[in-house]
């Protein structure tokens, strides 16, 4: 039993990367279209959120850095604001793992009355040793998941008043090709029982999916001018892997300077998601080297979409 709940997980996952670099190894990583127009809340000091803050920032975008990282953000404000954007970045600080801190950020944009017409959920980590945050919730499924559901859920009144003038707002979650490993355990999401760092991972990227689509459906229903969809930059040569057995990080390092996309080319497809103008109305679409593309067959199931939303509403209190 524990064998399989450990060395299941952990195959599916690498399966799921070693399927990445190949199509890596043939196909080029996705690059920008011309000139797009927006104006995006972003979460991301370094790596991708870093790129992609930068780039939506020299589109003339008011760009806000949520992150619990102070120096870096500041830091990122800065550098954006040396390369003479035409708006302004700013960094406000945010610790996703703590629904809390969660709950303070929302009020305090709210506060300010600004539209928000573009949220990036991007912040992530990755084959975390078991741990708990401060609200007692696994930390790859409070990080990843639940910190990103219960922060769109209380700006999604505001998202709903910036889409105007046939402009929808946009949400874009970000998953990766590692859902398909993943399994929904919704009687231990917290992995309780027996713990996978592999397992816990997957099962957050594919927790996202989930919420994606539910989230559109229930955009789509009530006739609001949001979308919500997710995306997948591919395997980026960033810290997420710094967490990675030391000898998987040895061969790691090789590989990524041939065939992982830089932090760049992986945050294309956040920024065609948040910007693209033939992407304005089209929602519920899992996003990968600038196309459509299939998700796992368990992230179309409706009954299960509804059940991690009800789920995830108990745990967060809304």
């Amino acid at each position: 039993m524990w064998l399989l709940s450990v060395l299941l997980p952990l195959l599916r996952l690498y399966l799921c990367g070693v399927k990445v670099l190949i199509y890596q190894m043939f196909n080029k990583s996705f690059t920008l279209p011309g000139r797009m127009e927006g104006w995006p809340l972003w979460g991301g000091t370094r790596g991708m959120g870093y790129e992609t803050a930068r780039h939506l920032a020299s589109l003339g975008m008011h760009v806000i850095i949520a992150g619990n990282e102070k120096e870096e953000g500041a830091a990122a404000v800065r550098r954006i604001k040396e390369e003479g954007c035409e708006r302004k970045a700013e960094f406000v600080y945010i610790d996703l793992t703590s629904l809390k801190s969660v709950r303070n950020f929302a009020q305090a944009f709210k506060q300010r009355r600004l539209p928000l017409h573009v949220l990036v959920n991007n912040a992530g980590t990755m084959m975390v040793p078991e741990r708990n945050t401060e609200d007692g919730f696994e930390f790859h499924f409070e990080l990843n998941y639940l910190g990103h559901f219960l922060l769109t859920n209380l700006l999604l009144d505001t998202l709903k008043r910036s889409g105007r003038g046939g402009c929808c707002s946009r949400i874009i979650n970000m998953s990766s090709a590692t859902h398909y490993a993943g399994v929904i355990h919704m009687d231990d999401l917290n992995r309780r029982i027996c713990y996978s760092s592999h397992g816990a991972y997957s099962q957050s990227k594919l927790a996202l999916v989930l919420f994606t689509y539910y989230l559109q459906e229930q955009m789509m229903a009530g006739g609001f001018l949001v979308i919500a969809n997710a995306v997948d930059p591919g395997m980026v040569d960033t810290a997420l892997y710094d967490n990675l057995w030391s000898l998987a990080q040895a061969m790691k390092k090789p590989v990524a300077k041939i065939l992982f996309r830089t932090p760049a080319e992986g945050a294309s497809i956040s920024v065609y998601a948040a910007a693209a103008s033939e992407m304005e109305g089209v929602g519920g679409c899992y996003l990968y080297n600038g196309e459509k593309m299939q998700s796992s067959p368990p992230s179309y199931d409706s009954e299960l979409q509804a059940e991690l939303w009800k789920k995830s509403c108990e745990l967060v209190g809304l």
